[in-house]
């Protein structure tokens, strides 16, 4: 503070930068703001009902945001971590230990998620006759392969990016990484476009994301105004469980696989752990991809791998999607009373193996994946009308162990390429 020559006081500059420090100090964290709206959503849904519907285009304009910005963030990601790879080889090596990780551990998720679930009996003795059911009408009930693979290959590019097709877009940018990384010095003009888009879409989805907090009071509003808790405790045995799987997977088998590979997965979980709860209530985690690319980075997570293997496991790394999906197919068996015999069971794996890879392309993946797996086992496909009537509450459990389990992913895949170096993080209001 300096006195001015008529005898008042003024803010000199160092003052006024320690002044905006404190605001910013006193400013809560982005997961506190975000608790905050969970509860103000659900008091308002419960009190206001009429209000907390007419909220939803709320929390739809929120989303809408974060797709806009999305394409135009991971687009370059890809382009710029592959072409500034030493070597092509170098590119394969990443994107093998990638997929294979992948691989790897959804496959024991979906196999102990199934194998415990029918021993445990899961689902024996509901009874889903008279339950709700949601509106599969405008659902996709099946799936081609054939037809899958081939669209990952856009016949079109702006068609692709202007659908959103997220893997026809990873499909085009690898092929433009890779071919600028051929072509030299040629590149360098691209290559600086690209990372000026890059960081133009990382400042606006830091902007978007400080409405989070206003976007959950909208989100929860809604879905406590519109479905209340009479369904939830019609399917309460599942619902409970699911969430008991979640939690294991992220206090127990992540642990063991962080372990196995020796990072630090606990410190890494609350570095991200206000994004994840974002995650968690928004039920998007393209929500939080751009602050999480950020957050890793700062963790120690090199921005090259993380910018690769976040937007690849998006499509091949749906752990929590692939516990739902294990979990739902032997509820159902059994709520309907069909025999879960080891060979129906190994049909179903296999099936779920197959499908749960790569299909961020299809609408409402998980209730088709399910649709499909149902048709081999005989399962009837209300109950999973039934299901898809509670999916907004699973989903939430869901997209945070998909979030968590992708920046495990990226930071175990950092290390083996030599790209981890542990730094010290905090939360921060909001992700930068």
């Amino acid at each position: 503070m300096a006195i001015s020559s008529e005898g008042t006081e003024t803010d000199t500059p160092e003052n006024t930068d320690t002044s905006q420090g404190r605001s910013r100090a006193r400013r809560p964290s982005l997961g506190v703001q975000v608790l905050i709206g969970l509860c103000l959503g659900v008091v308002l849904g419960l009190v206001t009902p009429a209000v907390g519907e007419h909220l939803k285009i709320v929390g739809d304009a929120f989303i809408r945001l974060i797709q806009m910005a999305i394409i135009p963030l991971v687009f370059p990601l890809i382009v710029l971590s592959i072409a500034k790879m030493e070597s092509a080889k170098a590119l394969g090596r990443l994107a093998g230990k990638t997929i294979l990780y992948f691989e790897v551990v959804t496959t024991a998720i979906l196999i102990l998620t199934m194998v415990l679930a029918s021993l445990a009996g899961l689902g024996k003795g509901a009874n889903l006759t008279s339950s709700a059911t949601g509106d599969t009408s405008n659902i996709q009930k099946s799936l081609d392969l054939g037809q899958m693979f081939l669209g990952i290959i856009p016949n079109n590019v702006v068609g692709a990016f202007s659908q959103g097709n997220l893997l026809s877009v990873l499909f085009f940018a690898a092929f433009l990484g890779v071919a600028l990384s051929r072509i030299g010095p040629k590149a360098r003009p691209m290559i600086e476009v690209l990372d000026g888009l890059a960081t133009a879409m990382f400042q606006i989805i830091t902007w978007v994301v400080s409405l989070a907090p206003l976007a959950v009071v909208a989100f929860v509003a809604y879905n406590t105004a519109h479905y209340g808790w009479g369904l939830l405790l019609r399917l309460a045995v599942f619902v409970v469980v699911f969430y008991v799987a979640a939690i294991v997977v992220l206090l127990v088998v992540f642990p063991i696989v962080a372990a196995i590979f020796k990072v630090p997965y606990f410190p890494l979980v609350r570095s991200i752990s206000d994004l994840i709860l974002l995650a968690f209530v928004t039920r998007s985690a393209e929500v939080v991809l751009a602050p999480l690319i950020k957050r890793l980075h700062q963790f120690g997570v090199d921005q090259k791998v993380s910018s690769f293997t976040l937007p690849l496991g998006y499509s091949f790394n749906a752990d929590g999607a692939t516990m739902y999906e294990g979990l739902a197919v032997v509820f159902l068996a059994h709520a309907y009373g069909i025999e879960l015999t080891v060979p129906k069971l190994v049909v179903a794996m296999l099936v779920l193996m197959l499908l749960t890879k790569g299909i961020a392309g299809v609408p409402s993946a998980s209730i088709v994946v399910l649709f499909s797996a149902a048709a081999t086992i005989g399962l009837p496909p209300q109950g999973i009308a039934i299901l898809l009537a509670i999916d907004f509450v699973v989903d939430m459990a869901r997209t945070a162990v998909n979030v968590t389990g992708n920046s495990l992913a990226s930071m175990i895949i950092a290390k083996s390429e030599g790209q981890f170096v542990r730094r010290e993080v905090e939360s921060t209001a909001v992700p930068a």
